[in-house]
């Protein structure tokens, strides 16, 4: 266990609300698996580490981020096809946007950072309709399987 002094000398460095993105970037790089630095016990986490661990991805678009540059995007076929589907589940209220966001939000940091916008959009569509039990997995196995078929055979 850490000294009082210690202890207490770790709330100075507490992130605050307007806490900036390098600050909390940094305090989240200190726990990554990367820079791993062992913990002895809960007893010895600062509060600005606790803070860190408490940043969960979960509304994303109220989290600070970098600027980033506004590029013109042409939408490929799959792209296009995935925002239709998905809208048409949601006229026929399979799900709403904000059922579709939770979802992302809820896919964890891996998965939410790692996937593509549109990615992201079809694997909760996924989710969710297998979740409602409007498709099984092997219904959406068997229809992939076909789909790749379809398009493998309009490559040849």
């Amino acid at each position: 266990m850490s000294s009082p002094a210690k202890q207490s000398g770790a709330s100075k460095n507490t992130p605050s609300p307007s806490t900036s993105f390098n600050t909390l970037t940094s305090l989240l790089a200190d726990i990554a698996p990367a820079i791993h630095e062992v913990q002895d016990s809960p007893y010895t986490l600062s509060n600005a580490r606790y803070a860190a661990l408490r940043h969960v991805l979960h509304d994303v678009g109220g989290q600070p981020d970098l600027p980033v540059e506004y590029k013109e995007k042409v939408e490929e076929a799959w792209e296009m096809n995935t925002y239709v589907t998905c809208e048409c589940l949601g006229w026929r209220g399979a799900w709403n946007s904000e059922m579709r966001r939770r979802a992302e939000n809820d896919l964890g940091a891996t998965l939410y950072f790692g996937l593509p916008y549109y990615a992201r959009w079809i694997t909760v569509a996924t989710k969710t309709l297998i979740d409602k039990g409007l498709i099984t997995p092997d219904e959406l196995s068997a229809k992939i399987d076909a789909v790749r078929t379809r398009l493998s055979e309009e490559r040849s």
